[in-house]
């Protein structure tokens, strides 16, 4: 399933003030999910340039966050972190609230120590937290109270607000960990996190480990023994398949040629972005591109 895209991009889309309270940096609605949406965001791929979270009370449509399909489950909770690819293939009925910040958000001062909460980072790239029916009372009822305190012009009410959030990130952050990894955060481990952090901010531009490490202000030998141990990869191999996921989307979710593609990604040369992609990932990105889409069409 495929969107044929005429624009350069794949469309990202910025956090609408809500119409309530004109509020363009933190969103929250409690209604019917599918009474928010229109025909157009369907089947259209697109990224979103903040956080997302929903809690599911009664849902069962698929929605894929990069190539991953996810059918909503009820009780469940799900996030998504700027910049993903994502598509929604439908308008059924969906209960549940959904709360949405922005980058600026946790730039905020006092919002800061935010960006550090596991569920925030998603460094396993999880979308779904099962909740039992302790976390679904806790969850819901924190939500229900941010969302009067949302909706309700109070003293303190940015103070209130932060402080819920607080619990809330922190509550699903323990979730997150439980369900996803144990990792202590040891100093090798945050250097890992570091390095996968700079990757993703310069992934398009740099290819090679010894930039990062200049980064990260260590040696590339250091940076390539404590990213080995920590990850089980080689450090160079977390590149490679941070440049590869994005060739898949683009190749999946546009219309650009393969050079187009290369030239996004860094590559000067299209005939060594076709061997370099073809080594990773087994196909041809042309036979890539044709197989997904019959696959999902």
């Amino acid at each position: 399933m495929y969107y044929s895209d005429t624009e350069t991009i794949i469309p990202k889309f910025q956090l609408e003030p809500d119409a309530l309270t004109g509020n363009k940096m933190l969103r929250m609605d409690k209604v019917d999910c599918s009474m928010s949406m229109v025909r157009s965001d369907f089947l259209q791929p697109h990224r979103k340039d903040y956080y997302f979270f929903c809690l599911v009370r009664q849902g069962s449509s698929r929605h894929w966050i990069d190539m991953t399909p996810y059918t909503l489950k009820p009780d469940t909770f799900y996030f998504t972190v700027p910049n993903q690819v994502q598509l929604k293939e439908e308008a059924e009925p969906l209960t549940g609230m959904i709360m949405a910040f922005t980058e600026e958000f946790l730039a905020l001062e006092g919002n800061s120590s935010l960006k550090q909460l596991p569920v925030i980072q998603n460094k396993y790239n999880g979308h779904e937290i099962s909740l039992n029916a302790d976390d679904i009372v806790f969850v819901e009822d924190v939500l229900e109270k941010m969302y009067a305190e949302y909706i309700t012009k109070n003293n303190w009410q940015h103070g209130m607000m932060m402080a819920y959030i607080q619990v809330l990130m922190i509550y699903l952050s323990r979730l997150y960990t439980e369900q996803f990894s144990n990792a202590a955060q040891t100093p090798d481990r945050l250097m890992l996190k570091k390095y996968l952090s700079k990757i993703e901010e310069s992934y398009t531009q740099t290819h090679e480990v010894t930039a990062y490490a200049d980064m990260l202000n260590i040696s590339a030998g250091h940076l390539s023994e404590v990213v080995k141990e920590q990850s089980g990869k080689p450090a160079i191999t977390h590149i490679h398949e941070r440049l590869i996921l994005e060739a898949k989307r683009l190749l999946f979710h546009t219309e650009h040629s393969i050079k187009e593609i290369a030239f996004q990604l860094g590559f000067e040369d299209a005939s060594y972005f076709n061997r370099f992609f073809k080594r990773l990932a087994k196909h041809t990105p042309v036979e890539y591109r044709t197989t997904i889409r019959e696959m999902y069409q």
